[in-house]
């Protein structure tokens, strides 16, 4: 006969020992087994005392891995008194950031557990630890299934929670018909719980939905608030994922309408009542799907225009759960077809939420008038004082708002005051707001400006006010208005010479455009200028500059160490002209040029040891190379944000202005009898034969670089007589060139002579992409003596109220085809269509192949990061024919 003995002993880490003996009848011991049991776990309140009151983030950790280490143990030694708590314990280590992923098949065995404390801490555990992405979470769907069938419907419920938090696609589809069950069971508190895990099921497998067809307009009728608002819930979810859905639900429009009235006109009930307002969320509720189901329908709209108007005006206003109300009554006012003077109550509603005290109300007013502007323009226009206000707001983010929806606002009749208010807004504005504020404004001065003279005053205030921060189109763009206005020389160079004192480290974009203007027009700085704003045309006060001053103000801005390379380069530039516009300075101009010539620089250096070559080598054709250049030419589509190829009434009489300021200008074209000194040959006079001038005689080899360099342009072939008696031709091959080819050799023998081609424009354009407001549109064209090579002119344009900064444009096309993509025209795509990006595109197919085209694009819109691919197939049958 044997028995057992059992002693309990302390070990030195405080954990209790069980020895376990077995002895026979005599005493004596057969077995001695050691067995460990864990003592009493620490309760979740002492873990969560003691991790307060560690004073650093180790001692924190210390903390929590050594109670992880001590659940870990738990698990393993299967303990199932403790379970509950360590698990609870775990979340809470999860909630702080910590890894808990150890604990989920504990999850599963306290799911499984009888005892409804361990049900909830399970499920709790398994919303929190488990997702779709885990391979646990499949084997939890066996216990869902049993628990959505319990009698206790409490269990049912944090089933319905659980399974609505972490169902997959499989999980969905194995228990929807169980949860289609529960949405017709008599307990409210199940059948709240089973329409929103069934809104999640729709959103997860949309093609499940019509099971919960029936049961879902069966829940408008009820009238316990709880299920009504989880009904409209799930209606909601289902119209958004299905057009179909919709139209089957919008024959409930009036019974919406009455649920609505009813909250309205109800008197005061304890059991809804929030700040005197009746269930305002369910009100809220309810305007979302009204909006969602009069969208671009006018017979549904015109039902709800009623019960629209009533909410607007007997809301309550002075409290914050009246303003949410409003505020979707206001937005269900704009999306839906409502009445133009529902429109305006709309607007005015948002007008006095402008004016109220609380800032994030203010905010969304401003947001919400910034979506609603196009489509109720004059409304808003109304308020465009109390949105002015709100520029001089303390708070940043309302100011950023008021700033886009003034842009938004800004048209022809009100661009000077407005602008007068965004340059005092600039100049107190934030460095973050000055860049996009001031590009804005030149945009909007150069689209609506009243005249050419306030154009340029207004965008030289911009520069001044905005300073370094200006971006650099707008550099770009004043320069061109400057030149496309004879009649402005003068006043333009005069203002901005003005401008060239105080601290001008700090206004450099403003210091670029005077250079390029001073290099231009120094020699008009003393010309009189009448003033076009006053009626009785007096002169301006001419400045007393002199040629001296003139060259030491840029030597004085070339030598500042604060400018930057940009500006050092539109400053050498400028000197270089100046020695022809000031012919007594040429001395001076090229002892400050010699010294860049060594210059840390490369770009520099470059620019100085060709200018100081016009002095020395090219000194003869100084005067003619730095003649004035011509005036530019302004694009349409770059003025008014319209597409390549439409014209306006406004773009003729644009032209028709412009052609008549060229035609009035004294710029004498360049001269083209220099070719050959241009070109820099060794050449030596001897009389023509049938000519009275001078001809050079040209050696083989240097002929040869000649006609590479002028190969392709339409030269006349010279007779075998010619050849003999001049072996190049030389005669024959200068006087053959078009004038408008020697102009542009002539210019600054920078830029390449293109050959003159025939260009086939037969082939219909295409939209390439267009989604988030990007609009990508392919034009073809394709050069007559090359039948394998397209042409693709791509233009990018933005219709959303945010700019697209950042844009990159990528495409790649299969092996058989070559691609070459162009710089684009700019990163960067205005908002609203104000202005568009272009990019060439060549293609080249020797087989003829149907051309594919990958393309991807990236930009940065309203703070994010977007990417998009696309395939274009669809291109026309004409392209390669």
């Amino acid at each position: 006969m044997t028995h057992c003995t059992t002693h309990s002993l302390f070990a030195d880490d405080c954990r209790v020992q069980r020895v376990h003996q077995i002895c026979d009848t005599n005493g004596v011991v057969v077995v001695d087994r050691f067995t460990s049991a864990l003592p009493t776990p620490m309760r979740l309140r002492d873990l969560i005392r003691q991790i307060r009151a560690s004073r650093t983030a180790a001692d924190e950790r210390s903390v929590v891995q050594k109670e992880c280490a001590y659940i870990r143990s738990t698990f393993r030694e299967e303990d199932n008194v403790w379970r509950c708590r360590n698990v609870a314990k775990l979340l809470y280590i999860h909630m702080l950031g910590y890894p808990a992923h150890f604990g989920q098949l504990e999850c599963l065995k306290l799911i499984a557990s009888p005892r409804y404390t361990d049900k909830r801490i399970g499920y709790l555990g398994a919303m929190l630890l488990l997702d779709e992405r885990q391979d646990v979470h499949l084997l939890i769907t066996n216990s869902l299934k049993n628990d959505l069938n319990s009698q206790a419907q409490f269990v049912v419920g944090l089933a319905l929670c659980c399974l609505g938090a972490i169902c997959s696609v499989e999980m969905s589809r194995d228990l929807a018909g169980e949860v289609e069950r529960l949405m017709k069971s008599s307990n409210t508190y199940i059948k709240k719980k089973a329409a929103l895990c069934a809104a999640k099921i729709v959103r997860k497998v949309p093609e499940l939905m019509e099971m919960f067809l029936p049961a879902a307009r069966s829940l408008i009728t009820e009238k316990n608030h709880g299920c009504l608002i989880t009904g409209i819930i799930l209606i909601t979810e289902m119209c958004e994922n299905s057009s179909e859905t919709l139209v089957y639900f919008k024959k409930m429009v009036p019974n919406l309408v009455r649920i609505l009235k009813n909250l309205i006109m109800a008197g005061y009930s304890p059991e809804h009542d929030v700040c005197g307002v009746s269930d305002p969320f369910l009100q809220i509720k309810i305007l979302r799907l009204l909006r969602l189901l009069g969208r671009n329908d006018s017979e549904s709209s015109e039902i709800m225009n009623d019960i629209l108007a009533q909410v607007a005006t007997n809301t309550e206003s002075s409290k914050n759960v009246g303003n949410a109300i409003l505020y979707e009554t206001v937005i269900s006012i704009m999306e839906i077809k409502s009445e133009g003077g529902l429109r305006v109550l709309g607007v005015n509603i948002l007008g006095r939420f402008l004016l109220n005290t609380d800032k994030n109300i203010r905010y969304v007013a401003l947001t919400t008038l910034l979506k609603t502007v196009s489509a109720d323009y004059n409304a808003v226009q109304r308020h465009r004082t109390t949105i002015v206000e709100c520029l001089k707001d303390p708070d940043v983010s309302i100011r950023k708002k008021a700033m886009e929806l003034c842009f938004a606002l800004i048209n022809s009749n009100n661009i000077r005051t407005m602008s007068k208010e965004l340059i005092l807004f600039l100049e107190k504005a934030d460095p973050e707001f000055k860049s996009i504020c001031s590009s804005n404004l030149c945009i909007s001065a150069e689209k609506y400006s009243p005249g050419h003279k306030w154009h340029i005053d207004t965008v030289i205030k911009i520069l001044t006010t905005a300073g370094n921060y200006i971006r650099d189109d707008v550099v770009g763009s004043l320069i061109e208005l400057i030149s496309m206005t004879n009649s402005l020389h003068s006043y333009a160079v005069q203002q901005l010479y003005k401008q060239l004192n105080g601290d001008l480290e700090s206004k450099q974009p403003m210091i670029q455009v005077a250079m390029w203007a001073l290099g231009e027009f120094a020699d008009l700085l003393t010309v009189p200028v009448n003033d076009l704003d006053s009626n009785d045309s007096q002169p301006i006060e001419v400045l007393d500059v002199k040629e001296d001053d003139v060259i030491e103000k840029c030597e004085q801005l070339l030598m500042a160490n604060g400018m930057t390379i940009v500006t050092k380069e539109y400053s050498i530039a400028a000197l270089i002209k100046l020695s022809a516009r000031y012919p007594n300075t040429a001395s001076r101009v090229k002892q400050i040029i010699d010294l860049f010539g060594c210059d840390h620089n490369v770009e520099l250096q470059q620019r100085a040891v060709e200018f100081a070559s016009l002095f020395s080598k090219h000194n003869h054709l100084r005067v003619g190379l730095l003649e004035r250049m011509p005036p530019m030419t302004v694009r349409a589509d770059k003025r008014n944000g319209v597409q390549n190829g439409d014209v306006t009434e406004e773009d003729l009489n644009y032209e028709n202005e412009l052609s008549n300021e060229i035609s009035k200008s004294d710029v004498k074209p360049p001269p083209t009898s220099s070719l050959l000194d241009i070109l820099d040959l060794n050449v030596s006079p001897v009389k023509s034969i049938d000519s009275n001038k001078s001809m050079p005689i040209i050696p083989q080899s240097t002929a040869v670089n000649v006609l590479d360099l002028l190969v392709g342009l339409d030269l006349n072939p010279t007779t075998d007589n010619t050849l003999n008696q001049n072996p190049i031709g030389i005669p024959s091959l200068v006087n053959n060139i078009s004038n408008e080819s020697q102009t542009n050799i002539f210019d600054g023998f920078l830029n390449e002579v293109k050959p003159n081609l025939q260009i086939n424009n037969s082939i219909e354009p295409i939209v390439a992409f267009n989604k988030n407001g990007l609009k990508i549109d392919f034009n073809f064209e394709r050069p007559a003596d090359d039948p394998t090579l397209c042409v693709i002119s791509l233009m990018a344009t933005n219709s959303s109220p945010y700019p697209m900064d950042e844009f990159l444009f990528s495409a790649a096309v299969p092996k058989t085809f070559q691609l070459q993509l162009m710089p684009p025209s700019s990163n960067r795509i205005a908002e609203s269509n104000m202005g568009a990006v272009n990019q060439v595109i060549k293609v080249t197919n020797p087989n003829k192949n149907p051309l594919k085209l990958r393309l991807k694009i990236e930009y940065q819109h309203n703070g994010n990061k977007v990417e998009e691919t696309s395939d274009v197939t669809s291109f026309p049958v004409t392209t390669w024919q």
